[in-house]
């Protein structure tokens, strides 16, 4: 069974950065999509930013010019580089990388001080 780890979260002041990191425990062959998704306290989870195979890049209008999704097939790993943090950016932050299943990381927490 494939695991997602996240790792690169904490407590950081509004106006900083953080880079999260996504690695799969062993590596997966034929990814489509590595994408990464947030959740904030009571509510959805939504989708941040979706980076292809054929490197198309997708992100949410709330983070563009801020966020860069970054990943390496290869390796089966992904990163979202998080600059100019705002207090709205506390959130648990979940890895996903999509082949025909769909794997989930267990989420690390993000938080952005005032």
């Amino acid at each position: 069974q494939v695991q997602l780890m996240e790792s690169g979260g904490g407590l950081v002041q509004a106006g900083g950065s953080l880079r999260l990191s996504c690695a799969a425990s062993r590596s997966i062959a034929g990814i489509i999509f590595m994408s990464w998704y947030r959740q904030a306290p009571g509510k959805q989870r939504e989708l941040v930013a979706i980076m292809s195979t054929g490197g198309t890049i997708n992100y949410a209008d709330s983070v563009k010019g801020r966020f860069t999704i970054s990943g390496d097939n290869a390796k089966s790993t992904v990163y979202l580089q998080m600059n100019s943090l705002k207090p709205e950016d506390t959130a648990v932050y979940y890895c996903k990388m999509s082949v025909g299943a769909a794997y989930w990381g267990q989420g690390t927490q993000v938080t952005v001080s005032s």
